[in-house]
């Protein structure tokens, strides 16, 4: 019976791994990332669920939030809920973009997933880590929030209701400042005619 147990409790530690974990052991999520806030954000190239292409660079002058995740991974389907209802559902989608990329994971996977909690926030597979291996070498869930020029305003690895808070707070910030940018006068020309 121990051995059983044994054996579970094995198993389970490889299939979580690369999910964030507080007693996980090896590098910390933070030693992971690839990507700091202030960095310009990899571009990459994706199709979404809904056959769009998603390219990062066609989203400049926008505030993006890229989300890793995986179908199995307990802090991602914890966060997942909130990024839908308090992100998604809440902001312009003319000022914010949003993707959730399935780490590892493809179509087949990811799709049941969506339609089994219904979300409506897009979503892509990235089986081959084509994305998620020039941001993070490993754990999820993790965001990205890149600002219009392509630099990274937050990033974010776990979940934690807090620093999600704190997330929803800094997106609200940009959006605002994409709005005060669009709501400048423009230059008065000091040429006399």
């Amino acid at each position: 019976m121990q051995r059983s147990f044994s054996l579970v409790c094995v198993c389970l530690l490889f299939f979580f791994a690369g999910c964030f974990t507080e007693t996980d052991d090896g590098p910390s999520p933070a030693e992971t990332v690839l990507v700091q806030v202030g960095d310009t954000a990899p571009g990459f190239e994706l199709t979404t669920l809904d056959g769009e292409a998603f390219s990062l660079e066609a989203h400049r002058g926008k505030i993006v939030l890229i989300n890793f995740f995986a179908t199995w991974c307990p802090p991602c389907r914890e966060e997942l809920p909130f990024l839908e209802k308090e992100i998604w559902q809440t902001f312009d989608r003319e000022k914010l973009t949003v993707l959730v990329i399935g780490r590892e994971e493809n179509d087949e996977i990811i799709q049941p997933f969506v339609d089994k909690h219904g979300y409506s926030v897009p979503f892509a597979g990235d089986p081959e880590m084509v994305a998620y291996s020039q941001y993070a070498t490993r754990f999820i869930p993790r965001n990205f929030v890149i600002g219009p020029d392509g630099t990274v305003l937050y990033q974010s690895q776990g979940y934690d209701p807090r620093e999600f808070e704190e997330m929803v707070e800094l997106i609200e910030e940009a959006v605002a400042g994409l709005d005060a940018v669009e709501g400048e006068a423009p230059p008065v020309s000091s040429t006399a005619a």
